[in-house]
């Protein structure tokens, strides 16, 4: 039935081409954001993983820049230390060196003297952005840290993991709280001790004495004449011998004939030890050295430098440890940092492969659009000049 009030014809055409010009709008938004899942309404699964994990990947990215200040205070720490190694295997070899018979200590104190001021140097110069870890107070031992992760666990909860490294007395050169670091800790060099039972006005206790080798008496000034079977004198001062090799220093027992020292030895052998001034006569006195103070002329035995020798290689020792843990977290920084780039490489990836929109594809429907829509207006035109025709029947 043909109608002038009713163009049912028009009317198809008109709807078909507002489908298509609204596939068209969708095409075309897809095409200029690139986005097939611009917001919720086009997907919401999709639209909320996405922004789930844009938002993580940002994160991520504050990870990396973490790293990286974290790495420069690692590597800060680490180039110190480096150094500091450096710098006490001169001194070592400088205590070698004191060794040799001959050799003015007096200068070779003077060369011990500038490496320590480069060592305190170098403790003070190993900062970054306001933190040095090799020189701190360490009254209580510290834990530093770096941001090493970004982590969304299974139930969806986030957490932020570190990477611990503890500043205490096996970590830091110099402690500026109580002189407890590797370089500025003092340390017993006295050389050997003895307990004797001190025998004082019929009181009997136990003390430690100092006790010299027979090297360390002849370097003081007895000759092998001196030496008469247990006993030994060089000059200045009495020996007795308690031990293979092992001596205390003895006064003359014939005016104090009450006051003795006892000892035995591994062969059961009895020596008395007379003191004039009771047990305080014979304690032992401790030499401190520090690694960053000591001074080899105030070293009165061979037993004493070989134990400042050994005292700054256990320092060196310790350095190197301290050394390596840092060269590990550097490692490690370096290996979290290239992890964290890869894994925010993926989560775009993942991400693109959700919302990305495939451009061969929409421009492909955007062209066909294109055509459907000449297509629609054609007809559409076509069916709006057929109410033209009923004109003619009137004429």
């Amino acid at each position: 039935m043909t109608s002038i009030l009713t163009n049912a014809a028009a009317m198809s055409a008109l709807q078909t081409l507002r489908s298509i010009n609204n596939g068209m709008e969708d095409t075309q938004a897809r095409v200029s954001s690139g986005l097939r899942v611009g917001n919720a309404s086009d997907n919401a699964a999709y639209w909320s993983i996405a922004t789930t994990m844009r938002s993580d990947n940002m994160a991520l990215s504050a990870v990396q820049d973490a790293l990286g200040l974290g790495a420069a205070k690692v590597d800060t720490a680490y180039s110190g230390m480096d150094s500091a190694i450096e710098v006490v295997k001169e001194i070592k070899a400088k205590l070698v060196t004191a060794t040799e018979d001959g050799v003015d200590k007096a200068k070779v104190q003077e060369e011990i003297k500038q490496l320590q001021d480069q060592l305190r140097g170098i403790g003070d110069a190993a900062s970054f952005s306001g933190e040095n870890w090799l020189k701190a107070d360490i009254t209580t031992a510290q834990v530093k840290n770096v941001v090493g992760s970004f982590v969304r666990d299974d139930s969806g909860n986030v957490s932020v993991k570190k990477i611990d490294y503890t500043l205490d007395t096996n970590t830091v050169l110099f402690d500026t709280g109580g002189d407890t670091g590797i370089l500025d800790q003092t340390r017993d060099i006295s050389g050997p001790s003895v307990t004797l039972n001190i025998n004082v006005g019929g009181v009997t206790t136990a003390e430690t004495v100092k006790a010299f080798t027979t090297d360390d008496i002849i370097a003081s000034g007895a000759g092998a004449s001196a030496f008469d079977g247990n006993y030994a004198n060089d000059g200045a001062a009495s020996y007795v011998k308690v031990a293979d090799n092992t001596w205390v220093l003895a006064v003359d027992q014939s005016t104090v004939p009450d006051q003795e020292v006892a000892y035995t030895d591994s062969s059961s052998a009895l020596w008395a030890v007379d003191i004039a001034g009771g047990a305080a006569a014979l304690a032992a006195t401790a030499v401190q050295q520090s690694v960053d103070n000591l001074d080899i002329t105030t070293i009165t035995t061979d037993a004493q430098l070989s134990n400042l020798i050994q005292m700054v290689d256990d320092a060196l020792t310790t350095m190197t440890s301290a050394a390596a843990s840092l060269g590990s977290i550097s490692s490690r920084i370096d290996l979290q940092s290239e992890f964290v780039s890869k894994l925010t490489e993926s989560i775009d990836k993942g991400v693109g492969r959700l919302v990305d929109a495939d451009m061969n594809e929409e421009s492909t429907r955007l062209k066909a659009l294109q055509t459907q829509q000449q297509l629609a207006i054609q007809s559409l035109s076509i069916a709006n000049s057929a109410s033209q025709n009923v004109l003619s029947l009137f004429r």
